[in-house]
């Protein structure tokens, strides 16, 4: 990848110049200085050589010769000449050397010239060279000093016209390193200042393009999620999207809940009689009002099984919760005018069977169907129960449930655990971080796991306690020596991120809490809570990644939503739900979704991690589909996280004579 010049091209064009200039300046100086030494030099030789002229015509007259001595030492002297040999072949004829303080040898000028016109008679001079002793004169120097100052004043002044001129490429270079940083939406539009002009509303048309592709490419995502798993009449979960969750909850150890399936009498008949837009008008508002009540239960499934019949799955549901399900159901649905060819008081009939962990789903969907013709043989409005040779023990009531929550957390009795999340390098697993685990023991000492309690949690309104909990052992673990190399991953409850007493604890804890521990803390946000509460998830993520956190979203998949959050929350990870793991290799629709994810990530930096990987082929299959992580019982399960010593206090004896 190119690297940013560090210097904007303002400063690299006013460096340029300026040094330009200089270097101008600096050789005409040079230059006028060795000419005007030149110059001097010349002139003194032209002096000399008149001198030397003037002694050789007077040796030809010996009277004049002998008044040399009177007045050639004075125009020696007044020459700056300091000393003059006249020689011959035969020895020295006459020398003259000055009174003055004579400067160092070697800073004088020497001049040797000969004779004209008495031939083998020569003339050494020694001299002061010229304008050595000389000082600045404004008088002599002021032009010079004068074109200096015009140019320094001109070069300033076209230093600050080129800047103004170049402060649009600045504007569009500095857009352009926001752009590079990744704040994409808030730069995307440029100023009107900007230069050139057309390559600023080049870049403007060009991040219009691709937000409306990512757009684009968000919709076709979520078009191709709603085709695969949705009923395009009622917007429900479809077969596929149920059997798939109904077999990862079978799969999980302690899960429990209830089955319903509700089937309409006669609709075949509706159809062929009144069209089919009465039978779509009929199954619509039947959709509504199952829906309605699917919203008080969480990671409940609501689906149009066929044609005329709808399935839920209601996990972590108790025998007398399954009946008081049914009874609502029946209720609001008796509320509907049927269309005139169905019988109003014998038209809708519901099956209902409970399951636990470890069932096969078409042995549960046959008992549906037996329950179901159990209530058909009522002739009348009805539910009936599948009654199993075991049914389900009765759950605690809530007022119990929290009764065991308080004693859980006044006594700090939560247990975690952990499972190792890995990268793929290639044939090698990076351990990326250990995702923790909240579980609990009931009265008799059992562990329950979190996806039967936290219903609960959420019923009595204990998310914040939880969480609150978890991050009380959390927080320890990331100054333990013995855990230094290992990172951490703990959920949080949306409920939690919208507590303001909650975010201001947490917050207190990060700033307490060194940058370098930080960044080996990672926080889960289930995604569909992250999508419905995007604003008020928004600031919290912000907060957490400034803190130098991983943001990371789990569960995906589960609910079919858009992808757009991805971006805008700056999301590190995100974890798939384990539902599409069953046998993937298997099942082309979920391979589907899982490419249609990795394409909305590709451009965001985001991580895609596979949750639930229990098979070899699961296994390869994912990373052939450039899945960059993955969790599961195939790697290694969940085991108890000892990350402290139970203090045991043993009573002392007490004293029979002590107070």
């Amino acid at each position: 990848m190119r690297k940013t010049p560090s210097l904007r091209l303002s400063n690299r064009l006013i460096s340029f110049v300026t040094l330009m200039v200089s270097a101008a300046i600096f050789i005409l100086f040079i230059g006028g200085t060795i000419s005007v030494k030149q110059i001097g030099t010349e002139y003194l030789d032209h002096y000399l050589t008149g001198v030397v002229t003037v002694v050789d015509e007077e040796l030809v007259n010996p009277e004049k010769a002998k008044s040399m001595e009177t007045w050639l030492p004075k125009l020696l002297k007044a020459s700056n000449v300091v000393s003059m040999d006249l020689s011959s072949s035969t020895g020295p004829i006459y020398s003259f050397q000055s009174l003055a303080i004579i400067p160092d040898d070697s800073l004088l000028y020497h001049k040797t010239l000969p004779l004209q016109i008495n031939k083998g008679y020569e003339i050494s001079f020694k001299s002061v060279p010229p304008y050595s002793a000389f000082t600045y004169s404004l008088g002599a120097l002021f032009s010079i000093t004068a074109a200096i100052a015009v140019i320094v004043v001109s070069l300033l002044w076209g230093v600050v016209w080129l800047r103004k001129q170049l402060h649009g490429s600045e504007l569009l270079e500095e857009r352009g390193r926001m752009l590079l940083a990744g704040k994409l939406d808030d730069y995307s539009t440029g100023s009107e200042e900007e230069w050139p002009a057309t390559a600023s509303l080049a870049l403007d048309n060009i991040i219009a393009e691709l937000k409306d592709a990512r757009k684009e490419r968000s919709r076709f995502d979520t078009f191709i999620r709603t085709h695969t798993f949705l009923d395009q009449l009622t917007g429900s979960a479809n077969r596929v999207l149920f059997d798939s969750k109904l077999e990862s909850i079978l799969q999980e150890s302690q899960s429990q809940g209830v089955l319903l399936l509700l089937r309409i009498n006669g609709w075949e008949e509706l159809v062929e009689e009144q069209g089919s837009a009465v039978g779509d008008e009929l199954i619509v508002e039947v959709g509504k009002q199952l829906n309605n009540i699917m919203q008080r239960y969480s990671d409940s499934v609501l689906s149009r099984y066929y044609q005329s019949d709808f399935a839920l799955l209601v996990p972590q549901q108790s025998l007398k919760e399954a009946k008081s399900l049914a009874a609502q159901c029946l209720k609001l649905i008796e509320k509907i005018n049927p269309p005139r060819s169905l019988d109003r008081d014998n038209w809708c009939h519901i099956g209902v069977s409970m399951f636990v962990s470890g069932e096969r789903r078409g042995r549960l969907m046959e008992e549906l169907d037996m329950a179901h013709r159990s209530a058909l043989l009522q002739n009348n409005n009805t539910w009936s129960l599948f009654k199993k040779q075991q049914q389900l023990a009765e759950s605690l009531g809530s007022v119990r449930w929290r009764t065991l929550f308080d004693a859980i957390f006044q006594q700090d009795k939560l247990i975690i655990y952990k499972q190792p999340t890995f990268l793929f390098d290639g044939n090698e697993l990076v351990p990326l971080h250990l995702e923790l685990f909240s579980r609990i023991k009931d009265e008799n000492g059992v562990q329950i796991k979190a996806s039967r309690f936290l219903p609960a949690i959420k019923q009595v309104g204990y998310q914040v306690k939880l969480d609150s909990a978890v991050l009380k052992q959390v927080f320890p673990l990331l100054s333990d020596p013995e855990l230094n190399h290992n990172s951490f991953s703990v959920h949080l409850q949306v409920k939690s991120i919208t507590n303001a007493a909650f975010i201001r604890q947490l917050r207190n804890r990060l700033l307490q809490t060194p940058r370098a521990q930080l960044q080996r803390l990672s926080f889960e946000l289930i995604e569909g809570q992250v999508v419905t509460y995007l604003d008020a998830v928004r600031p919290v993520a912000k907060m957490l990644k400034s803190f130098g956190c991983q943001l990371v979203v789990e569960q995906a998949g589960r609910t079919i939503v858009s992808t757009h959050y991805i971006k805008d929350l700056n999301v590190d990870f995100v974890k798939l739900h384990r539902s599409l793991m069953k046998d993937i290799h298997q099942r082309y629709e979920n391979q589907l979704f899982v490419r249609s994810l990795l394409g909305a990530c590709e451009t965001t930096g985001a991580q895609v991690i596979a949750v639930g990987i229990e098979k070899e082929k699961e296994f390869r299959l994912l990373k052939d589909l450039g899945v960059e992580g993955g969790q599961g019982r195939f790697f290694e399960s969940e085991t108890a996280l000892h990350h402290r010593q139970e203090k045991v206090s043993i009573p002392k004896r007490r004293s029979r004579w002590g107070k």
